[in-house]
């Protein structure tokens, strides 16, 4: 329950199908991952920053971090996950379906892919969720595309993955072909898990560019326009790019 303190030798590990970077994890998945634990602990508004690159078959311990709880690799701090008081940034506004498949057609990242296996939005993965976040016309900033979630051995889209679906398409609202960037910072909200094998539609908008920074939030919407789950992250720019996160561990304010 919220305010309790986590059984010793809570352990949390990345299967290694669930990269985005080719050596980490993807870092919705892996910040989905922790929220679902921390949550137990801290209640449901949570916000996880990452502090390195989230190993991929690799256990990790949870361990209380003051008010936070603190995601290791033995003793590398990988993540922190805390509770948020405040409201998220208002989601970006819909995407019919239509319009949303047209988008995809234009995502500009079949070539030049920073991270082209990722499990999420890489071109290379065909056991992904091979989402193409294409630009919407007359929304600058702003990206759209499909999705028809599957279901996982139980038969539901666990919460995680949709932390992971609404992490890359907020990448994609700015320009990471040209500019690579990593996930440092996210907090959603899962109001309603979708449904395996339907079609839902995923936005994502930039809000604000800061230096190496930029600021995003992300939605999940159904056929008709309702809201399932939205996010807010913030991103920060890395290297050239070399399809690993080698020299690009990210320190930073936590969450």
């Amino acid at each position: 329950m919220p305010g309790g303190e986590p059984a010793g030798g809570v352990r949390l590990t990345v299967p290694g199908r669930y990269n985005g970077p080719a050596d980490s994890a993807q870092g919705g998945m892996a910040c989905g991952m922790l929220a679902a634990l921390a949550e137990e602990h801290l209640g449901p508004r949570v916000a996880v920053t990452l502090h390195a690159p989230p190993p991929l078959d690799t256990p990790m311990e949870l361990r209380p971090a003051g008010r936070r709880y603190g995601l290791y690799d033995g003793d590398r701090l990988v993540a922190l996950a805390g509770a948020v008081a405040r409201e998220l940034a208002p989601p970006p506004e819909p995407v019919a379906p239509e319009a949303a498949r047209a988008c995809a057609e234009h995502f500009t990242g079949e070539d030049g892919h920073p991270f082209p296996d990722c499990f999420v939005c890489g071109p290379r993965r065909a056991d992904g969720l091979r989402l193409r976040p294409g630009p919407v016309p007359g929304r600058p900033g702003t990206v759209a595309c499909p999705w028809r979630p599957g279901p996982d051995d139980s038969g539901r889209v666990p919460p995680a993955l949709v932390w992971a679906a609404l992490d890359c398409p907020g990448g994609w609202a700015d320009d990471p072909v040209h500019r690579p960037m990593v996930l440092h910072r996210m907090a959603a909200r899962v109001e309603q898990l979708p449904c395996p094998g339907r079609e839902y539609v995923l936005t994502g908008r930039v809000v604000r560019r800061d230096g190496r920074t930029t600021e995003n939030v992300t939605a999940l919407y159904d056929a008709a326009g309702a809201l399932l789950a939205r996010a807010a992250a913030t991103w920060i720019a890395v290297g050239p790019p070399t399809g690993t996160l080698a020299e690009t561990a990210v320190e930073g304010t936590p969450a």
